[in-house]
């Protein structure tokens, strides 16, 4: 492919391709390079490797269907694209959403940023030496995501964050697993710190490296860590507050210079006050324990259920597989909106009814389920890399007439080319790792 700047290529320079294959580069960018001994005297960037049509996907699937593949967008924090989908359509239909839902999304979102900042922090600090912290930040995400497994079902792929509110309730020990995740990520950022704060190897790779002033990360449209990096203290969830982010306490971490330092101090800032957030959930969660009134009679399979309860419901609770847990009809009044139009049946229903299931199966089904009216909406929440943005088009049908997402790695990578210019190839290596590229939201 010929870039427009290679005819004009200088005789003594070199043009170079860095990527797709290029390690650094994660498979799915492509530089060309325009070099004169070490320095860059040219930059041009191509995007693309992972495209693999989602919006034009999802318009063609049921509005149910099409949440799955959200999770694919950033694949490193899956929950936060699966809320900002849900939010857009819960805003078409008008749907309220449980305030234990709230939290729960809070929590997940949470879990999940800070498992993103420790991800990009991982593989910046690996490409610039620092196996080390690479091996700690790994260890803090796996205690992360072992709550969010014991929660989902899944560590990456969630599908968790339901139109209406969450597919089910937390586990039963969530609250010491998170607890523990807290502990053993502050005890990680402290040592992480310890190894790269006042590096000299460290600090030479990226301190007044790819500064990036604030006037042209807001023509960019930088959003997130990288916006904040310039010392703009713009986040979504102050901003325009959602779910009950008005209700906890932190802060804005922002950086003064713009450059890969800042946008690593920032992360690295943000996620302490992650571990802020998540320390109020707790108590906002807590259920209190309360005592049967009487001898509750033993469950029935669900073919037994839906005999017993072909002339009459079944007076025996149905007895669930561990996998429905935490959906069962007492716990879904809160964590699901309480419009039926737009939410499932209790399990018990469907597996233990011919009514509930009929309705399980009209809910899922191609051609009847969620029908929102025609209009349009746009719902943004605060993703790992920005303000993450749905906006859709309805047509009163099963599927989305369109969908758009604003994907805030698309305006961050588009600034890479300006940013290397100038500076030595070695210095490509950092400023891309600060920025924290994921190619399935990127190229979508």
């Amino acid at each position: 492919m010929t870039s427009a700047f290679s005819a004009a290529a200088r005789p003594e320079s070199l043009l170079i391709n860095m990527g797709p294959s290029h390690p650094a580069m994660h498979g799915t960018i492509r530089i060309l390079l325009e070099l004169d001994g070490e320095r860059i005297l040219d930059a041009d960037t191509e995007i693309g490797y992972l495209h693999r049509g989602f919006e034009k996907t999802c318009e063609n699937r049921t509005w149910w269907n099409l949440l799955i593949y959200t999770d694919r967008l950033n694949y490193v924090s899956p929950l936060i694209n699966n809320l900002g989908y849900a939010m857009a359509v819960e805003k078409l239909c008008g749907l309220a959403v449980p305030e234990r839902a709230q939290w729960i999304r809070i929590l997940m979102s949470e879990l999940s940023r800070i498992s993103d900042h420790l991800t990009c922090i991982a593989a910046m600090a690996m490409e610039t030496g620092a196996f080390t912290a690479f091996l700690y930040n790994m260890k803090a995400r796996e205690y992360l995501w072992d709550v969010i497994e014991q929660t989902t079902g899944a560590r990456m792929t969630t599908s968790y964050i339901r139109i209406g509110g969450v597919r089910a309730d937390l586990h039963r020990d969530y609250e010491a697993a998170v607890r523990k995740g807290i502990e053993e990520t502050r005890k990680v950022i402290k040592d992480v710190r310890g190894l790269l704060d006042k590096n000299p190897i460290f600090l030479g790779r990226t301190r007044d490296i790819a500064v990036m002033p604030r006037d042209e990360a807001v023509s960019f449209g930088w959003t997130g860590p990288a916006l904040r990096s310039t010392g703009i203290a713009y986040d979504v969830r102050k901003a325009q507050p959602y779910l009950t982010y008005d209700r906890v306490a932190f802060e804005i971490p922002t950086g003064d210079r713009g450059d890969n330092l800042d946008r690593y101090l920032v992360r690295m800032a943000e996620m302490e006050q992650s571990l802020r957030i998540l320390e109020q959930c707790l108590p906002r969660l807590r259920r209190e324990t309360t005592l049967s009134a009487g001898p509750t009679p033993p469950p029935l399979d669900p073919v037994e259920a839906i005999k017993a309860g072909r002339t009459s419901p079944p007076r025996s609770p149905v007895r669930l597989s561990p996998n429905l847990e935490g959906a069962e009809s007492a716990v879904l009044p809160e964590i699901q909106t309480s419009d039926r139009l737009y939410a499932p049946p209790a399990k018990e229903a469907a597996y233990g009814t011919i009514e509930g299931l009929i309705g399980h199966f009209q809910y899922f089904m191609k051609g009847h389920g969620l029908r929102p009216p025609a209009g349009e909406a746009y719902a943004a929440v605060e993703g790992g890399n920005g303000e993450l943005g749905f906006y859709i088009v309805s047509d009163g049908t099963d599927r989305p007439y369109r969908l758009h997402l604003r994907a805030p790695c698309l305006h961050v990578v588009s600034a890479l080319a300006g940013l290397i210019k100038g500076r030595l190839l070695a210095d490509i290596i950092p400023t891309f790792g600060s920025m924290n590229m994921i190619g399935g939201e990127l190229d979508r």
